[in-house]
């Protein structure tokens, strides 16, 4: 760094200093991004005043933001632009207000993922998601990722589960919406507007979820076999009476590393009163055998292990040295589609959602063009989440083929005009 670079970069960090305090401004040390040119420094605020006013100065001086919670997904979507400095929400997590009667509960952005069920488990209640990295995520991170999991197969998704939201704007003042009830018409809804923006729109500093009772048991069935007969037994399950929180297709690729069998995988997950669980697994298992599938129930210790294992596969190795990517298509397709991945795919059956991660030695840009023709041959998409600098200049990591892009922009324009926060981490440079 020349003499007149380190000064300006001093300069910076005594006027952020004056607002968040001396150690709240630290060198950027990225742990799975790399930036060029680094960002001058990573700035903790500990409130929401003191983020809005980090915000204000930044666009006074024209400077761009990048920000983040715990920056455990910081590596997914596109490589932000020219970042003079990252702000992260993480020192922000107080929990607000947990009303357990009604089944809601209020936090900061910055508290984690973990702590939070850590708080919710000791009056009986959870947060209905299942986020990437989950040890480490934050919840403005998960909103700001649109980041579900496995459970949305009974409770939908992050945006579904939104009941109120606070964020900052481009120009550091604090807006609201929604509020803390379950039915709640309060306002526009930004929240789903918010949800999946990566940070491009405002900085999250609060939300509001809705909860539900943690359930008195769970059993995880998987089925393993023919492609055929896990497309039949997914078929099945969906439409009867069985109400799995989480139904998903796994490549057999996966099946083979989890070691728990051959061929392609369905793993159901039922959580209710124990007899409701040992029911409709039974049926879940005769099902399989009637298909000539293999049936094997996990409870206890090992269902957690099992779930923790496949997290792992889809997580491990999500860095440079392979490609994570988030697909789509018909729920009807899922199987056909996983079926021609040469890699570790999960497809959410009900949804048509997943995670593919494929290792960047196998996969170059012409076999992730072609597994993204695929997907739009079932309605479906794929988005590149994390791979290499080069692999993200190389292919348009959205593949968004829409009529929609005028309108993201102008709402972009409306929401940040100067471009000032997560400049090029969306679609189309958005």
């Amino acid at each position: 760094m020349n003499a007149i670079a380190q000064e300006l970069t001093q300069e910076l960090t005594q006027q952020l200093e004056n607002i968040v305090g001396v150690g709240a401004v630290s060198p950027w040390q990225p742990e799975n991004l790399f930036l060029d040119p680094p960002p001058s420094c990573i700035v903790y605020p500990q409130t929401p005043e003191q983020l809005g006013t980090v915000v204000s100065l930044a666009r006074q001086n024209q400077w761009r933001i990048l920000p983040c919670g715990s920056g455990s997904k910081l590596h997914w979507g596109g490589i932000p632009k020219d970042i003079n400095i990252v702000v992260s929400t993480a020192r922000m997590n107080q929990l607000i207000d947990h009303a357990s009667g009604d089944l809601t509960v209020t936090v900061q952005a910055g508290m984690k993922y973990a702590e939070l069920q850590k708080i919710l488990a000791a009056t009986g209640q959870f947060l209905a998601l299942d986020p990437s990295y989950s040890d480490r995520a934050t919840i403005g991170g998960i909103v700001a990722t649109a980041d579900t999991g496995s459970l949305r197969q009974r409770y939908n998704s992050v945006r579904d589960q939104l009941l109120g939201i606070s964020f900052v704007r481009a120009d550091g003042q604090l807006t609201k919406a929604g509020g803390r009830v379950v039915k709640n018409v309060a306002g526009y809804d930004l929240m789903k507007l918010l949800t999946g923006s990566f940070g491009t729109l405002g900085i999250i500093s609060q939300v509001t979820f809705r909860l539900y009772p943690l359930q008195a048991a769970s059993q995880t069935v998987l089925l393993t076999g023919d492609s055929a007969a896990i497309n039949q037994a997914s078929q099945t399950v969906r439409s009867s009476a069985l109400t799995p929180v989480a139904l998903d297709i796994l490549s057999a690729s996966i099946v083979e590393t989890l070691d728990i069998g051959s061929g392609m995988g369905l793993l159901a997950k039922f959580s209710n009163v124990p007899e409701s669980v040992a029911e409709q697994s039974e049926r879940l298992l005769a099902v399989g055998e009637k298909l000539g599938l293999k049936g094997i129930s996990y409870s206890n210790d090992s269902e957690a292990t099992l779930w923790q294992r496949l997290k792992k596969i889809i997580e491990e190795n999500d860095s440079n040295e392979s490609i994570l990517c988030k697909i789509g298509v018909r729920p009807t397709a899922a199987v056909a589609t996983i079926e021609k991945v040469q890699g570790f795919g999960v497809i959410h059956a009900n949804s048509g959602l997943g995670r593919l991660r494929l290792s960047e030695e196998s996969a170059s840009k012409s076999v992730l063009l072609n597994l993204r023709k695929i997907c739009e041959n079932h309605a479906g998409f794929l988005t590149i989440l994390s791979a290499s600098q080069e692999l993200k200049q190389q292919v348009d990591i959205w593949g968004y083929s829409g009529n929609a892009l005028p309108l993201m922009q102008g709402i972009k324009h409306q929401f940040d005009p100067q471009n000032v926060l997560s400049p090029n981490r969306f679609i189309c440079g958005i």
